[in-house]
């Protein structure tokens, strides 16, 4: 009984800590972006950086969490940003059930492409992936009338962009918590009993399927999800932005997903989120440098490669409880030379 009420205890306690980090990321910000104490600029590429990590998890669910190669996950990037756009502004629907119908259509695309990929074997998926990438980019230019063609469309009003009260707050608040839900349902995701699954069938198949689990169902319910969580990250970046190109699907920016994905270690989501906030400031602090900042991505993925090739993070996450529970001991550490020092100089 003891036990029992003493494993209680602890996850109300960690539920706890976990609730209060979460909302003070979330909160705290929104508040100081509110107060101006924050200015817009920083907001945006703070904001900015949410939506990459958002498709960092989506191509890292697939790559490091299932296993599967994926080189065009932007294109569902693309179709969520699209569908609201043209959901909203030319259907006339409201914003908010546009953008939760896009992460929807974005799932239909990915049981589409999925079913008949994942029964393959290989490198299979990321060429279908990289070619799907290619025909959304070549649809969205071809369908000047829906989609604004080569020159993209622009939206014409939103409260994310226009409002000079609550754009910026309104739209860390979203974006940001919205990262904030999708890393709780991923964590808790991989705990559960198809969680496990999936890691089994990432890290042997042939093992996986011995044992009675279905190798393609649970390849297919990690693809549908990321492909949700790009439908996600695309249905934000529209209003956000507020103006979308098809470039969107193209293959560089899955690759510039992909790289977040590697620099924070295949598997690792808190290593995908950091590595995305990382890069995308850097990308914008390099900005002095004009085209010569895309060289930067190269070199840092070089020395990654040389010198920690399992990324910065390998398969590891930060854990808060860790954190919170090491902290006396770190705070006594800290006092403790802190005494020492005082001795000495006495």
């Amino acid at each position: 009984m003891n036990t029992i009420q003493t494993k209680t205890d602890k996850f109300y306690r960690n539920s706890l800590i976990l609730t209060a980090v979460a909302m003070f990321l979330i909160i705290v910000p929104f508040l100081l972006i509110r107060a101006e104490l924050i200015d817009a600029y920083t907001a945006q590429i703070i904001t900015l950086g949410g939506i990459n990590a958002i498709m960092a998890l989506s191509v890292n669910v697939v790559s490091g969490i299932t296993g599967q190669l994926t080189l065009g996950q932007c294109a569902f990037e693309a179709v969520g940003a699209y569908t609201v756009m043209i959901l909203f502004q030319d259907v006339g629907l409201p914003l908010p059930l546009a953008m939760l119908i896009a992460p929807l259509v974005a799932v239909i695309f990915g049981f589409i492409i999925g079913f008949p990929t994942l029964k393959l074997e290989g490198d299979y998926l990321a060429i279908v992936t990289l070619a799907f990438g290619e025909i959304i980019r070549v649809v969205l230019i071809n369908l000047k009338a829906f989609t604004g063609g080569p020159n993209g469309k622009s939206l014409k009003y939103s409260v994310f962009r226009d409002d000079l009260v609550w754009g910026p707050a309104l739209s860390y608040l979203l974006i940001i918590g919205m990262l904030v839900v999708i890393i709780v349902f991923l964590q808790n995701f991989l705990r559960s009993t198809f969680g496990r699954a999936i890691l089994a069938v990432r890290e042997d198949e042939i093992a996986a399927n011995s044992n009675g689990v279905s190798v393609f169902k649970y390849k297919m319910i990690g693809f549908v999800i990321a492909s949700c969580i790009g439908g996600i990250g695309g249905a934000l970046y529209a209003p956000f932005i507020g103006y979308i190109k098809p470039d969107l699907a193209s293959f560089n920016n899955s690759i510039n997903a992909l790289i977040f994905v590697v620099l924070g270690g295949m598997g690792s989501i808190t290593g995908s989120v950091i590595a995305a906030f990382v890069l995308t400031y850097l990308q914008e602090f390099l900005r002095f440098m004009q085209n010569y900042r895309l060289l930067v991505y190269p070199v840092i993925l070089i020395l990654v490669m040389l010198f920690r090739p399992q990324g910065l993070m390998g398969m590891k996450e930060f854990s808060f409880i860790k954190a919170w529970e090491g902290l006396p001991s770190f705070i006594a550490k800290l006092r403790s030379k802190w005494n020492k020092k005082n001795k000495e100089a006495d």
